[in-house]
């Protein structure tokens, strides 16, 4: 039976950026139903899909899930083999610590810096708690790098759940001009050179919808 991801903009959307990145990158075939967020249309049709009313919303067959990092740990399972998390133990433990960190925190990031894949960096304008949660990310993303070293270019080695959940983190930095240390740089730089990463952000420039919330 078909499977189905619906998805909001994907200029706006991060939530909707994680599971999607995660199908594409490691090739999980799908049909995609996107509902521009804050349109009569989202508001008629997301309910279809998704019994909170929100997207991103997985479809396989009879199944729904409903939850960005479900639908991720779900594609794991039914599609990847287990490669969405490391194989090690201690590290899958870490990746999983990581991503669900970016899951429920970071709330001042995210809500001062919506992800907007068409911002070009101005005027510095997020407060002093912003400020903490883009010192703490870096400070994982050093950590996680550091222990991956020589292993590839992302957080555990190769690209997994954890980077799909951090990948929205990453437009939001470059849209927004965040001085980032080296590796920051170079971890910002290995996401968007993804072709699923590419394709998502195309996609998101050629957008026209405007949702004001998200333009600041």
């Amino acid at each position: 039976m078909a499977t189905t991801l619906v998805i909001g903009n994907k200029n706006y959307s991060s939530w909707s950026l994680r599971p999607w990145l995660l199908l594409r990158h490691f090739g999980v075939p799908f049909d995609e139903v996107r509902l521009p967020l804050d349109t009569p249309e989202f508001h008629e049709k997301v309910w279809q899909w998704s019994p909170t009313g929100r997207v991103p919303a997985l479809r396989d067959g009879e199944l729904a899930v409903w939850d960005s990092l479900a639908i991720c740990e779900y594609a794991n399972e039914r599609w990847l083999g287990g490669r969405g998390w490391p194989a090690d133990l201690a590290r899958r433990a870490v990746a999983r610590c990581a991503a669900a960190e970016m899951h429920s925190g970071f709330g001042a990031l995210r809500g001062q810096l919506p992800m907007n894949v068409r911002r070009v960096p101005r005027e510095r304008h997020w407060d002093a708690a912003a400020q903490r949660d883009i010192d703490r990310v870096q400070a994982l993303w050093r950590e996680l790098r550091g222990a991956a070293a020589g292993q590839g270019d992302y957080l555990f080695g190769d690209f997994g759940i954890a980077d799909a959940m951090f990948a929205p983190v990453c437009v939001r930095f470059r849209g927004y001009g965040v001085p980032m240390d080296a590796t920051a740089r170079a971890y910002v730089d290995a996401i968007y050179a993804l072709p699923a990463m590419r394709e998502w952000v195309a996609a998101g420039l050629a957008e026209t919808e405007r949702v004001g919330a998200d333009e600041a």
